[in-house]
C-alpha cells in the first residue's frame, strides 16, 4: 500500500539523479574549489542504480534493455574519455553506463541459475564473480554500483524500506570514505519512491549521459584553452 509521503516516481527519481551529475561532472571541471557540487553529485549513482534494478525488473525485452544500455555505454566511452583524460581512448576507467550494462548481464546470469526460485546460492556465487570482476574491468564505481543493484533486484519482493536500508549499508561497507559518504544521501528519494514508472522520457536519460559528457568537453576546450 502506497503511503501518503510516496511522491516521486521513476521519472522523477532519474531527472533527480540527472540534476546530480550535472553539478557534480560542472563542479569537478570547472569548479574544483566548490566541494559542495561534488556533494550534490553523490546523489546520482544510488538513484541511477535503483532506477537500472527497476528497469530490469519491469522491462517487457531485458535483452533489449541490455543492448541499449550497453549501446549508450560504447557510445559514451569516447566523450567520457575525452572530458575525464583529454584523450578519445583510455581504458583504464569506463564509463557508468558500462558498469550499469555490466550488471545488468549480471543479473541475467543469475536468473538464468535461479529460475523461479526465491534465493540461489549458485546464483549468488556468479553475482559475487561479477562483483570482484568489476575491479579488473576498471568500471566506474566498480563494486560498490553492482552490490548495489544486485541488492535492490534479489530483495524485490521485499518492503521498500527494507531494500534500500541494506542498499545503504552495502554503500556504506564499500564506499565510507571522504565524500562518498554523502552518496547515502542518494537513497533518502528512494524512500519516497511510489512505484509508477512515470512519464517514461526513455531516451533522454540514455542520450542525457554521453551528451552532456560532450558538451562539457566541448565548453573545457573554449573555456579553458
Amino acid at each position: 500500500m502506497k503511503k501518503y509521503w510516496q511522491i516521486l516516481d521513476g521519472t522523477l527519481l532519474k531527472l533527480l539523479a540527472m540534476v546530480s551529475m550535472v553539478f557534480d561532472h560542472v563542479g569537478d571541471n570547472f569548479f574544483p574549489d566548490l566541494e559542495w557540487m561534488r556533494i550534490i553529485g553523490r546523489i546520482a549513482m544510488p538513484l541511477f542504480a535503483f532506477a537500472v534494478a527497476e528497469g530490469y525488473v519491469h522491462t517487457r525485452d531485458k535483452k533489449k534493455y541490455l543492448l541499449r544500455m550497453l549501446l549508450m555505454g560504447l557510445i559514451s566511452e569516447v566523450p567520457f574519455d575525452l572530458v575525464l583524460f583529454g584523450t578519445p581512448l583510455e581504458f583504464t576507467h569506463q564509463n557508468i553506463m558500462l558498469t550499469f550494462a555490466y550488471a545488468i548481464v549480471g543479473l541475467m546470469c543469475y536468473d538464468k541459475i535461479a529460475k523461479e526460485n526465491a534465493f540461489s546460492i549458485p546464483g549468488s556465487l556468479v553475482l559475487l564473480l561479477f562483483i570482484a570482476s568489476s575491479l579488473l574491468l576498471c568500471l566506474d564505481y566498480n563494486m560498490v554500483a553492482l552490490a548495489v543493484i544486485f541488492a535492490f533486484y534479489l530483495l524485490r519482493k521485499k518492503p521498500l524500506w527494507l531494500r534500500t536500508a541494506v542498499a545503504m549499508a552495502i554503500y556504506y561497507f564499500f564506499r565510507n570514505v571522504g565524500i562518498y559518504r554523502f552518496g547515502l544521501l542518494g537513497f533518502l528519494p528512494v524512500f519516497l519512491y511510489n512505484g509508477q514508472r512515470g512519464k517514461g522520457l526513455k531516451w533522454l536519460f540514455y542520450l542525457f549521459y554521453p551528451g552532456h559528457l560532450l558538451l562539457i568537453y566541448l565548453l573545457k576546450k573554449i573555456l579553458l584553452p
